[in-house]
């Protein structure tokens, strides 16, 4: 008797057990958005020195808190401080500076710390900096006589006796020695912006630091963008005080006013600043990129004109102004630009990326313009330059000819002879990324995948030997490999004009005698691509909605930002929303007749920014296909949606009406016949809260029923304040089970 009890006491502990190690192995969005349970380490970040025989990084100083600046011997890993957590202490505080970002002067003498930082947009580009002369170990604060937390884009000059940075909009020069400040520009504030940018620049350009050391240090060159005609948006604040706030930015708008922007050169100790005279009307061109030939007093200006199809390379000359246009590209759809530049042979000739071919490749140009070479070649795109190296002859580059959703290091001979040679090995199947140094010779290398947390490594190259492992996340992998996920499944879909890249995930309890909802995610534009064989955070959100009894799916369709060519990327071109959703469409319907096991009946679609607009349009427009979407962060109307990317990828509203018209969700909402929910933050200064509340409008007007949801003074990340995160994923958890009834059937 007592034997049978003991026996029935051992039954329900060991059940109990497993009930408790069944609910430690389940994933719960409080872990995901909340408790912080899955979270990833970095490594870094990594500057590599001058003699490319080691890099710095950041470590812990476990006993003065903050961190210590780290020097690893690439070879033998031995490890040394060069600057101590002890030497960042201010003589009038009694601890380190937090390290936001650093950077070393030319010869690794002299250190600058970017501390304090704040956020202006979308980044944390505005705050204080601090000098370390390594030998003397003298810190000095730049700026002090400035308001403080003013500082962008500190750097040295090229010798490193003087600092070049922005404060309130003028550009200043401090001499390190002595703390002397020398204002530069004085008319910076309204609408004149000196050596940073405005809003659009900033977001669809990737225009931040806004001016430019000359290779002797005598001069600095620098963009000024005058915003007045701009159109101004507000946003209003109206949960921190008991009035609203008006926040104004100047925001120009599809077929707007632009800024007008031109590039000038003042001498590095004062006076008046000469501009430079660039053809075209600065109202309708950009001037996206500006950069100081090496050895030299001129300057190379990249300007686009409007419809951003054309984009004019010129040379000026610091000192006459006279400007020389020495390369022309143009497209018959879009251009985009890139940071790919690098000057050889005594800057008789320059690398230049470019689509002529069809395919995205990098090219030789002469100065002149007049002779270009290849240097990459076949059918496949260059993804990202790593290193030109220009000893050992060869380009190293991102590429993935085979398989898009995945990322390899290839290199090629600058002089453009031979076939593309591939550096990753075939063990690394995934995403592979790399901080290479100057002379080729060794590579930080992060690997990933869908199931792999990044793993950062330190690489011998070109044979790629591993070194030694920096930072595994195996703590990471051990409690994703705990939960029993499904992997994701890489798949493609025939949709008869193309076959499309696809991932699905399948509920872990997945049965294929049961049909399962079948909820998609999408994006769809051409800024991004959800389908990548990459870590993503390990996709934890499609995770936990498959463990709820979905099947989650994405469909990258014709015109996201893949590796598949020219022709791939411009099929979008003037039908944003209208391509796209086409493409999403067939591919559902070409997945329901692949797999018996997906409920044709409950398809769902949510998607967020361009994700959102692409739900929208194909809710509206394909409304028997989709039983319920989930729209966050959207634009309704195309015409409400900044002109540089708005334009660049639809053409010019005066020359493409119609295609912004059928593009935009909203003069389709008459359509929507399943349920709907839509979600937006307030402070949303990218795709404003405007589009919104204009979609609600034209909804009630065609009396259409739908779920709303408002985040006060969110962007449009939706992520600030208390709590943000986890709520905004619990109210879309809702959503799907009360109008896209989960599991299998």
């Amino acid at each position: 008797m007592k034997k049978e009890i003991l026996f029935k006491l051992l039954a329900v502990l060991f059940f109990a057990n497993l009930v408790v190690a069944q609910e430690q192995n389940q994933l719960k969005l409080a872990d995901i958005y909340k408790n912080n349970v899955y979270a990833q380490q970095g490594y870094g970040p990594i500057r590599w020195m001058k003699d490319n025989k080691g890099y710095s990084t950041l470590e812990p100083n476990t006993k003065l808190g903050g961190r210590d600046i780290v020097r690893y011997d690439a070879k033998s890993g031995k490890r040394t401080v060069i600057v101590s957590a002890a030497d960042l202490i201010p003589k009038e505080k009694n601890k380190p500076l937090v390290i936001s970002n650093y950077q070393w002067s030319a010869d690794n003498s002299k250190l600058l710390i970017f501390t304090n930082t704040r956020k202006v947009w979308r980044y944390h580009t505005r705050g204080d900096y601090w000098v370390l002369d390594i030998a003397k170990k003298q810190l000095t604060q730049l700026g002090k006589t400035l308001p403080a937390t003013t500082l962008m884009f500190a750097k040295f000059s090229p010798d490193a006796s003087k600092v070049g940075y922005v404060s309130n909009l003028n550009i200043y020069v401090e001499d390190i020695n002595s703390n002397t400040i020398n204002q530069l520009t004085t008319d910076g504030g309204g609408a004149i912006i000196n050596g940073t940018f405005d809003w659009v620049y900033e977001e669809e350009l990737s225009c931040r630091d806004g001016f430019r050391w000359s290779p002797d240090g005598e001069h600095i060159a620098y963009w000024q963008s005058n915003t007045k005609g701009v159109g101004t948006f507000y946003m209003i604040n109206n949960i921190d005080s008991i009035y609203s706030k008006p926040l104004p930015m100047p925001y120009p708008k599809v077929g707007t006013q632009l800024s007008a922007v031109k590039v000038g050169v003042i001498s590095a100790k004062g006076g008046e600043t000469k501009w430079f005279d660039v053809p075209g009307d600065p109202r309708n061109h950009y001037l996206a990129r500006m950069e100081f030939i090496p050895n030299s007093n001129e300057v190379m200006i990249q300007q686009l004109n409007r419809p951003q199809n054309t984009n004019k390379v010129f040379i000026g000359d610091i000192t006459s102004l006279k400007l020389t246009n020495i390369l022309t590209e143009k497209d018959e759809a879009f251009l985009d630009v890139h940071d790919d530049i690098r000057w050889l042979d005594n800057e008789k000739y320059f690398t230049w990326s470019s689509e002529r071919s069809g395919w995205l490749h990098l090219y030789r140009v002469s100065r002149d313009g007049q002779d270009i070479q290849p240097i990459t070649k076949g059918n496949f795109d260059v993804i990202r330059i790593n290193c030109i190296d220009v000893k050992g002859g060869y380009v190293y580059y991102i590429a993935s000819p085979h398989n898009f959703t995945q990322r390899y290091l290839y290199r090629s001979r600058i002089d453009g002879k031979g076939a593309a040679e591939r550096v990753t090995p075939v063990s690394n199947a995934g995403q592979n990324a790399y901080q290479i140094s100057a002379d080729a010779k060794w590579g930080i290398q992060i690997f990933q995948n869908a199931t792999t947390p990044p793993i950062y490594s330190l690489v011998s190259l070109p044979k790629h030997k591993q070194v030694r492992v920096l930072e595994t996340n195996a703590a990471l992998k051990s409690k994703f490999d705990a939960l029993q996920l499904r992997p994701k499944e890489f798949l493609k879909v025939d949709i008869g004009d193309a076959v499309l890249d696809a991932y699905m995930i399948k509920p872990k309890d997945f049965n294929p005698s049961k049909k399962y909802p079948l909820l998609f995610y999408v994006y769809g534009e051409p800024a991004g691509a959800t389908v990548q064989d990459n870590w993503g955070g390990g996709d934890l959100f499609h995770q936990y909605m498959a463990q709820q009894g979905y099947i989650v799916m994405s469909v990258d369709n014709r015109g996201t930002k893949t590796p598949r060519g020219k022709k791939w990327r411009n099929a979008i071109y003037g039908q944003i929303g209208i391509l796209a959703s086409e493409d999403q469409s067939k591919a559902a319907k070409k997945i329901v007749s692949m797999y018996d096991f997906i409920d044709a009946e409950r398809i769902g679609i949510w998607g967020w920014s361009g994700g959102g607009q692409m739900t929208l349009n194909c809710m509206f427009r394909y409304p028997d296909i989709y039983a319920s979407g989930l729209a966050v962060s959207f634009v309704s109307d195309q015409r409400l949606y900044d002109a540089t990317y708005q334009e660049r990828y639809m053409g010019l509203l005066k020359d493409n009406a119609k295609g912004y018209h059928d593009g935009s969700p909203i003069n389709f909402a008459q359509n929507l016949q399943g349920n709907l929910m839509i979600i937006h933050g307030t402070a949303d200064d990218n795709v404003h809260y405007q589009s919104f509340e204009m979609l609600i409008d034209r909804l009630i007007a065609h009396n259409k029923i739908f779920n709303m949801m408002s985040y006060p003074m969110r962007s449009h990340s939706i992520h600030e304040r208390k709590n943000t995160s986890y709520h905004l994923r619990e109210t879309m958890e809702n959503y799907w089970k009360n109008n896209l009834p989960a599991g299998g059937k």
